[in-house]
């Protein structure tokens, strides 16, 4: 888990989307304030390399655990030796929120299931019967179909 030492085919696809930041930058700032193009890349370029600096940091830490998948911990562990220990708290409390939305959205897709009223080995079974019934359809479809390689005799004769 060293440093990535292959540069990126293109400065795009390690930069987060301009759109979305220069969204962020129009949403925080008062409606009076404008700001200026340069300005708004200059702060695009800033957000990139804050995130490539913390990913560096925490991928240190998980190397130095010993561990092969950075996890939110070491993210916050970033923070605090790089100097950001006064956002560890708000980081944490989003990165909370976060968990529980994705515990919702979990729990709305299985109450999805259960509302169907089948259970899943069912659902399975019922998938496998359309499939066989759509793989026959199909299949008799392309044996009636006629071959382009008879033509009638009307074509072949001459006036």
């Amino acid at each position: 888990m060293s440093d990535y030492e292959g540069g990126p085919a293109n400065e795009d696809d390690l930069s987060l989307p301009r759109a979305t930041v220069y969204k962020l930058i129009a949403e925080m700032l008062p409606e009076d304030i404008v700001c200026a193009k340069d300005t708004r890349d200059l702060l695009l370029e800033c957000c990139n390399e804050f995130i490539h600096l913390i990913a560096s940091e925490s991928n240190d830490v998980c190397e130095k655990e010993a561990k092969k998948t950075i996890a939110a911990e070491h993210v916050l562990t970033a923070l605090q030796d790089l100097g950001f220990g006064k956002y560890v708290t708000e980081v944490q409390e989003a990165y909370d929120e976060h968990r529980k939305q994705q515990t919702k959205d979990r729990g709305r897709k299985s109450t999805k299931l259960s509302q169907l009223g089948m259970s899943e080995e069912e659902l399975l079974r019922s998938q496998e019967l359309l499939f066989a019934e759509a793989r026959m359809r199909f299949q008799s479809q392309t044996s009636q179909a006629p071959s382009n390689d008879s033509t009638p005799a009307s074509a072949n004769s001459t006036h």
